[in-house]
């Protein structure tokens, strides 16, 4: 009995003096700038999950090299959960067949926590379009190769791939304007600057009358968008999105690892945290580590594919 107590009163010491997960702030990594679909659905989960946590979850966009700096400098940070990153298709399975050096490692560099939702890419135009229908639009690249643009957040982000895809399918010479951000790229579509973007964070934009929104990349309709058509219904046989997931430097410890699994998955079941992520068209997923792992780990071969088949070029 003795043995025991002492036992626990050093675990209480131990707990006392190095703190039970978390007991500081918790820094959520966007690597993309304010404004764009990853930004958005981290902002979405950081009040929940601070209440969630019991500490503050604050978001923080270091931007650039299609999300490659700032995930480059997170996969430095320690992997103690205080630091957690929104990881996307786009940096963490399309990018290695996209950079001949993206400075980390897509399959090594990582502790996969849990994933988020997917969004499908949406064909938006200024509100200002003479374009009403893919029809229009298509009809119009065809007689005027080379003229019209397609923006996107950066090379290697969803919008390039869709961009390039639809591009490959359809045969149409538009040309590729990359950003540092799918946030400024919509800044500058709502302003004329640039005709198309196929885009994932669009629809918030679409039903404040700022972006026209002519098709879906989806295997059906969305509910946000019901009177809008798929790709497939206008004649283009493809399918774009993008997933979101949460992940920690690799070598994170497990307890931490499981204990923000379980509260993202309590927070994707909030039903408020559903109707926004919902609202800006993303399908929620949500499921265990070792689901979230073997899925970016098939993810990463699966866009070698999608990449090949898009025409990206390799930087």
């Amino acid at each position: 009995m003795k043995k025991l107590l002492a036992t626990l009163a050093l675990s209480a010491v131990v707990m006392n003096v190095y703190g039970a997960y978390p007991d500081k702030s918790i820094k959520f990594l966007v690597p993309w700038p304010p404004g764009g679909a990853t930004d958005q659905v981290a902002r979405i989960l950081v009040q929940p999950l601070t209440k969630e946590l019991g500490v503050s979850v604050f978001v923080e966009n270091k931007g650039g090299a299609g999300g490659n700096i700032g995930t480059q400098s997170f996969v430095q940070d320690k992997p103690d959960g205080y630091s957690i990153l929104m990881a996307t298709s786009s940096t963490n399975a399309a990018g290695p067949h996209l950079f001949a050096n993206q400075g980390f490692d897509a399959a090594k560099d990582f502790t996969p926590v849990v994933l988020v939702c997917t969004i499908p890419n949406i064909m938006v135009v200024p509100a200002t379009s003479p374009w009403n229908s893919m029809k229009d639009l298509m009809a119009d690249a065809k007689q005027n190769p080379g003229k019209f643009t397609y923006g996107s957040a950066g090379i290697g982000a969803s919008q390039h791939l869709a961009g390039a895809q639809f591009k490959t399918v359809t045969g149409l010479d538009i040309r590729h304007v990359p950003y540092k951000g799918s946030g400024p790229a919509a800044v500058d579509l709502m302003a004329g600057h640039i005709d198309m973007m196929l885009d994932t964070g669009s629809l918030n934009n679409i039903k404040a009358g700022k972006l026209k929104a002519l098709s879906v990349a989806a295997d059906k309709r969305i509910p946000e968008l019901p009177n809008v058509p798929t790709m497939k219904e206008v004649g283009v046989s493809m399918v774009a999105n993008a997933w979101y997931g949460v992940m920690l430097p690799a070598g994170a410890p497990k307890d931490v690892t499981e204990k923000l699994n379980a509260a993202f998955n309590k927070v994707l079941r909030d039903p408020e945290v559903k109707q926004h992520l919902q609202s800006i068209g993303a399908q929620i997923d949500g499921g265990s580590v070792a689901d979230f792992t073997k899925f970016s780990q098939a993810e990463i071969k699966r866009y070698e594919g999608i990449v090949r088949m898009s025409g990206a070029p390799r930087e």
